[in-house]
């Protein structure tokens, strides 16, 4: 299992918009392409998000769909990506003050992830969530900002 922890200078709840429009994903979830469908009912548990994701030319279509949903708290999803299996990926919202603990597991559940879990794998899931939860900190505190400056 890999496991991501990033403080998010905004709160619980402005990350929680950013999780809760799967249009969104593409900004900040590392090695998306393409939105290619995204359920309008997402994130409720059983929507689907579809991606394509890859490096260059090299692209495959991802499914996710939505296993538990706790509204500004938790989200975990079930990324289907074949011929290489399936993946749980759990996102825990934790206040901190005014600010947000993410804290992102993933953990391969299905395929030849399961035979190849260990060090190298799961340090280049850490390294790629890594980067995503950057991203992610970077859109949720420009947005913060903006909020902050619009009310003033």
């Amino acid at each position: 299992m890999a496991r991501n922890r990033r403080l998010i200078l905004s709160t619980p709840s402005e990350v929680w918009s950013l999780l809760s429009d799967g249009h969104r994903y593409g900004e900040w979830v590392t090695g998306t392409q393409q939105i290619l469908a995204a359920d309008p009912n997402w994130p409720q548990v059983g929507a689907c998000l579809r991606v394509r994701v890859g490096v260059g030319r090299l692209t495959l279509d991802d499914t996710c769909v939505v296993r538990i949903c706790e509204p500004e708290r938790r989200l975990e999803l079930e990324a289907k990506a074949a011929p290489f299996g399936a993946a749980r990926i759990a996102m825990n919202l934790v206040p901190w003050g005014e600010s947000t603990l993410f804290v992102l597991d993933w953990h391969a559940l299905r395929g030849p992830g399961i035979r190849m879990h260990g060090l190298p794998v799961d340090y280049f899931v850490e390294v790629r969530n890594g980067m995503m939860l950057t991203k992610l900190a970077r859109i949720a505190v420009r947005e913060h900002d903006r909020a902050l400056q619009a009310s003033s």
